[in-house]
């Protein structure tokens, strides 16, 4: 059975949820995470920025931007040094301004993704995958790319099905 490892960036507290902003106990992408994690055993890495971004939604998002602008690495509190035992990676994060959080790249960059599965995954409020397909072609050189999946981040909680059919059909 294939080995799988799910990378992922998740927000808690201050969230954009249907049309309004609404205070997570858990993040979306890490209710999608565990999911994934549960439905084939996969282990979990979550990417933690040591300066954590603004607790206000609003302000968060703009410096999400300027990540963006400035093609920033924010410098993360670990790193995972080597994906050598794993054959499929997802990663996982929200949608940010059509991408994944800036904090994913700085550990994507830091791998070895020969002959490795990419499994884009998206946590939104419409934007689905966005460019998070095209963003692993970039980051995770000599990797194959596989199918994505995008969960409505309102609907996160009540999204175990999706998720596990998903992983089991192209994870396993």
């Amino acid at each position: 059975m294939a080995k799988s490892l799910v990378i992922y960036y998740s927000r808690k507290g201050n969230n954009y949820v249907n049309g309004g902003i609404r205070n997570l106990k858990k993040g979306n992408t890490e209710i999608v995470a565990e999911f994934i994690a549960d439905a084939v055993g996969a282990d979990l890495f979550e990417v933690e920025t040591v300066r954590t971004y603004n607790e206000d939604y609003m302000v968060c998002i703009e410096e999400a931007k300027e990540d963006m602008r400035e093609n920033a690495r924010p410098e993360l509190k670990k790193y995972l040094d080597s994906i050598e035992q794993y054959d499929n990676i997802v990663v996982a994060g929200p949608c940010w301004w059509g991408t994944y959080p800036y904090a994913i790249f700085t550990q994507l960059e830091k791998l070895d993704f020969s002959g490795k599965k990419v499994f884009p995954v998206m946590t939104h409020e419409g934007s689905g995958l966005a460019g998070s397909a095209q963003a692993l072609k970039k980051y995770c050189k000599g990797a194959v790319v596989g199918n994505g999946l995008a969960v409505h981040g309102a609907d996160a909680a009540n999204s175990r099905g999706a998720v596990e059919k998903w992983a089991k059909t192209n994870l396993m």
